[in-house]
């Protein structure tokens, strides 16, 4: 395979089979093609096997607290818009720990791509049961099955009103790569529900699953209808198959955009004068 300037040196923990190998992959495809260079990239995470994919791609990097990454990703896009900001989370990372900050970051309408890796567990931490996995399923923790209604990750996006809602499969990266590009060139918040297999704990949506309930959405499809996105978000499974694609797409002001303040020119590329603080430093001074 040929070398990629957003390779790193640095050794890969993640378990054979897994489908953060595709994801990883397609995410340095896509910033190829879009003629990035890995200065003018951030990529934020949190805790968790999604969370180590900023070691594992040559660009600026953070980690985070367990569930925490926006909160750090939207301290870094107040500091520098300039940067293309990524946010990578497992889907417990993003839904569980990180639940609040999922909503009302993409009611800000940040200017982001969320990848959100969701392989239906806690891959880290031995393979409990996430947000995500399904009603009834059996994990290493709930051997008798989960007992609560699973969180739709695109659904409750929609119901927040964020403005590029997709779903892709690590699985097929060339429509993940697709995807990626997509929301790398939307102006706002950008999620991509990223279906993956987690070989070593999710013994039920395996590769060979998802490969036989998968459609894309056809050609035909409106993703400006939002009433249809919702019918689309909600299709899974045995019945009804599970879409993969741009499931809904608005155009609307971003959060920093509302500030005229600091929407123009970088914080972090402005003269510092930490003497013209000082008056008021003085002022907190106990004497």
């Amino acid at each position: 395979m040929a070398l990629s300037r957003f390779d790193t040196p640095a050794e890969n923990t993640w378990c054979p089979g897994c489908g953060n190998f595709g994801i990883q992959n397609a995410l340095k495809a896509a910033l190829e093609a879009e003629n990035l260079d890995p200065h003018e990239v951030l990529i934020v995470s949190g805790i968790g096997q999604a969370a180590k994919l900023p070691h594992y791609v040559n660009t600026n990097g953070f980690n985070g607290l367990h569930g925490r990454a926006l909160p750090a990703a939207l301290g870094a896009q107040v500091a520098n818009q300039n940067l293309k900001l990524i946010v990578a989370t497992g889907d417990g990372d993003a839904l569980a720990e990180g639940g609040n900050h999922f909503i009302h970051n993409i009611r800000r309408n940040l200017d982001l791509v969320h990848l959100l890796h969701d392989n239906q567990v806690y891959g880290l931490t031995k393979g409990q049961a996430s947000p995500t996995t399904p009603l009834g399923q059996a994990t290493t923790l709930q051997t008798d099955g989960v007992r609560v209604v699973p969180i739709n990750p695109t659904t409750l996006a929609l119901a927040a009103n964020c403005t590029f809602v997709a779903r892709s499969f690590s699985g097929d990266p060339a429509h993940l790569k697709a995807m990626i590009q997509l929301a790398l060139n939307h102006k706002g918040y950008a999620l991509i529900d990223i279906l993956q297999p987690c070989p070593s704990f999710n013994k039920v949506n395996t590769l060979k699953w998802y490969k036989e309930h998968i459609f894309k959405l056809d050609e035909n499809y409106d993703p400006t209808d939002k009433v249809k996105a919702f019918e689309m978000s909600l299709k899974w499974g045995e019945a009804d198959g599970i879409p993969i694609g741009v499931l809904y797409q608005e155009n609307r002001p971003t959060f920093l955009e509302s500030f005229i303040h600091i929407s123009k020119e970088p914080l972090a590329l402005r003269p510092r004068e930490p003497e013209a603080l000082q008056s008021i430093l003085d002022t907190m001074t106990i004497k």
